[in-house]
């Protein structure tokens, strides 16, 4: 461990050292980079800052008041400060002035209506009408003596115009 503490740069080693008086014994190594990473970022975002309120008085150099000024606006845009803790309790006594409605359901959890919900069924089936058994025997019948090919004007019309019927086709095979 000594070993390596003599490897890192300065700015690591107060980053690991403030690590440790923070009580954070246990993290990886990478972690020291990414805090590098975050505290060159600010410093190079509040110095920019500076140089541009400092060439905005008119001065040929950043001062200490530019640098103040320049974090004090980062502190102001970048954090927001809670409202007032008395504020924060004028606002919940009025808030709770207001009673909660009455629970129409019965315990436990409500429910969307069917139709609103994704598991519901999106579809429905179209289920064939069964014809009555005095008309089945009776097309038995009726195919026993029908022609094979009848002409068109002879063709049953007992079914309606608007069912879909199926057609099919074989399928011939590929050759390669």
């Amino acid at each position: 461990m000594a070993g390596e503490d003599e490897d890192l740069p300065r700015d690591a080693k107060i980053v690991k050292t403030l690590l440790k008086s923070m009580g954070v014994e246990d993290y990886e190594p990478r972690v020291i980079h990414q805090f590098l990473e975050l505290w060159y970022r600010y410093v190079v975002d509040v110095l920019s800052d500076a140089q541009v309120y400092s060439d905005h008085a008119g001065k040929g150099a950043i001062d200490c008041d530019d640098v103040k000024l320049a974090i004090q606006s980062k502190v102001n845009f970048s954090f927001s400060q809670p409202p007032p803790r008395e504020v924060l309790l004028e606002l919940a006594r009025n808030r709770n002035k207001i009673p909660l409605p009455k629970s129409i359901s019965g315990p436990g959890v409500s429910l969307p209506p069917d139709q609103d919900t994704l598991i519901s069924p999106n579809y429905q089936l179209a289920i064939p009408k069964k014809r009555p058994a005095q008309a089945v025997e009776e097309m038995e019948e009726d195919e026993e003596t029908v022609e094979p090919n009848p002409p068109q004007e002879q063709k049953p019309t007992d079914i309606p115009q608007n069912t879909p019927q199926r057609v099919s086709f074989p399928l011939a095979k590929r050759t390669k």
